[in-house]
């Protein structure tokens, strides 16, 4: 009896999709497993597998139809096997749950290892067990590459492009170089066109590789049993001998009156807008505000970044903080420190935001005060926790054996490249190895402009661990910079100064988001500031400034006045 091939539900949000190309034609024998056609969802490309082996005996749907999910889209069956008119139906009269189960998984499978979560942790654990010759399986309840690769750090860099190009028009007669007109058009549906080109192009590799190392995919929500099975949607079951839980990180809420108005977003929806806000407030002067903050003022936005804190970025170092406020400020971004939100109202389709120091009139609200673990795997088990993090060891494994923990869902350090790290040691330790997490080291970027790179600790952390000695240079002073027109900003060096070793890393100004991973990977290695500044850096490029940081900080810097 012929098989139906029908339009997958590849995420909770997909209801219809694209057929883009058929692989096969009618009469063609196909293998289980061998991709069958190409399909667009709402996001990503994808392909669709033969489920079982056979022919493709009809192909119901054509190339470039758009086809609701479960509808059937083709049949296998024998060769010359013929189809019943009366089962060339559109929709299939199987329920949708099972058409789901049958499509997903119509083995009884016993895996090495099930993911649940395919961001950054969750898919780079899945393709390091499966290096590891592991059987592995991954649950994703929408599209493979989480929240940074979908709504967060690559779309709002594909923005932050676009707000550097317009400041680069609005310069360009500075460097004589003089347009007819300096007036632009900002055109939203084609930025976020742009945006999810970007996007569908990321997330199609990331499948890609996944397929080509053999993990099995499983769309739907992810849940962790008692007897430690993983719960697909409520409806289907996959044994593990290991579980890696990569849940991630969902915004976080503020339980303050008003807002739960839909002109309040996270950056996932601000992400999507189709109209550029007149005033857009951000609650929130962190990484995420401060970065989307300068993106919709080049795109015309007045812009009110409102922080509970005394200083924008809190997190970071003083000075690195000082600095880019200047340059928010600079470009006509109001910021208000030390201010707490007591309720927003909304009032003919703007929005009152009501602080202790004034009310603030919006056309939209920016909720950006960090992001919280996503633990809706976890209805069914109890794990220890760490205020509201789940606790794990230097192995990333849980409190419950044989159950691992890396990304966000930690919360030890939410940023995407700690996730690709964490998701490896998890993999490694649920595939036998032995291995430990170490994240001393991590860098930490914000693309604003100037851009903004930090590594390790502090000045104010420093000096309660070491005596320690800062040396500091200037952009200012840097060739490459001074060429660039990109000047502003500075690299501040922190050394314990018994051993020389350096303790801290920070960047404001050109090409930071990448000079931090040199000095990063120095760290890491543990060597001194005075080999470092007996390291060669290519002239002239922006690199050069840390080296001479360095150097500053034992007093060999040949490139700054003598100390008095």
């Amino acid at each position: 009896m012929a098989t139906s091939i029908i339009m997958p539900k590849a995420g909770m949000a997909m209801e219809e999709g694209t057929i883009i190309k058929w692989f096969k034609k009618e009469g063609d024998q196909v293998e289980q497993g061998e991709p069958l056609l190409e399909i667009l969802t709402d996001k990503v490309n994808m392909e669709v597998e033969a489920q079982i082996s056979g022919t493709l005996i009809k192909i119901v749907k054509q190339e470039g139809q758009v086809v609701p999910v479960v509808h059937v889209i083709g049949y296998i069956g024998n060769p010359g096997e013929q189809i019943e008119d009366k089962t060339l139906y559109e929709k299939t009269d199987v329920k949708e749950d099972k058409i789901k189960t049958a499509v997903l998984n119509p083995h009884d499978d016993i895996f090495d290892v099930v993911v649940i979560g395919g961001g950054p942790a969750g898919y780079v654990a899945a393709i390091k067990a499966a290096q590891l010759g592991g059987k592995v399986a991954l649950v994703e309840k929408d599209v493979v590459g989480g929240t940074c690769l979908n709504r967060g750090c690559v779309p709002t860099k594909t923005y932050l492009k676009n707000a550097e190009v317009i400041e680069n028009i609005e310069n360009a007669a500075k460097r004589g170089i003089l347009l007819e007109t300096a007036s632009f058009k900002i055109d939203m549906n084609k930025i976020v066109e742009a945006k999810d080109e970007v996007v569908k192009t990321l997330t199609t590799g990331v499948a890609g590789l996944l397929r080509s190392y053999g993990v099995k995919m499983f769309y739907g929500i992810g849940k962790i049993t008692k007897d430690k099975k993983v719960l697909v949607d409520n409806k289907e079951l996959i044994q593990a001998k290991k579980i890696i839980l990569a849940g991630g990180s969902k915004a976080a809420k503020l339980n303050i009156e008003g807002m739960s108005s839909n002109l309040v977003l996270t950056s996932d929806e601000l992400l999507d807008l189709r109209e550029i806000p007149r005033h857009l407030a951000i609650i929130g002067g962190g990484v995420i505000g401060v970065e989307l903050g300068m993106v919709f003022r080049s795109y015309g936005s007045d812009v009110t970044i409102i922080e509970m804190a005394d200083r924008i970025i809190p997190l970071m170092d003083h000075e690195l903080s000082s600095e880019l406020y200047k340059s928010i400020v600079s470009k006509d971004i109001k910021v208000m420190t030390s201010t707490k939100l007591e309720k927003i109202q909304e009032k003919d389709k703007k929005l009152m935001l009501y602080t202790d120091q004034g009310i603030i009139e919006a056309d939209k609200v920016l909720l950006s005060i960090g992001r919280v673990p996503d633990l809706e795997a976890l209805s069914e088990i109890e794990l220890e926790m760490n205020r509201g993090k789940i606790k794990v060891n230097e192995k990333m494994e849980t409190s419950m054996e044989g159950v691992y923990a890396p990304g966000d869902i930690n919360g030890m350090k939410m940023l995407a490249h700690a996730a690709f790290k964490m998701g490896e040691v998890a993999a490694s330790n649920a595939m036998n190895k032995e291995e430990k997490i170490k994240l001393d080291y991590v860098p930490s970027c914000i693309y604003t402009m100037p851009e903004v790179g930090s590594v390790g600790l502090t000045e104010d952390e420093a000096k309660a661990k070491y005596e320690i000695s800062v040396g500091r240079f200037p952009f200012a002073a840097n060739g490459r910079a001074l060429a660039s027109g990109e000047f502003n900003g500075f690299v501040k060096v922190i050394i314990d100064k018994r051993y020389g070793e350096i303790v801290g890393v920070h960047i404001i100004g050109p090409g930071a988001a990448e000079i931090i991973n040199e000095a990063a990977a120095l760290m890491n290695m543990e060597i001194t500031a005075y080999e470092v500044s007996d390291i060669i850096h290519g002239h002239p490029t922006f690199s050069e400034a840390f080296m001479e940081a360095v150097a500053d900080s034992i007093n060999k810097s040949t490139h700054l006045p003598k100390k008095m």
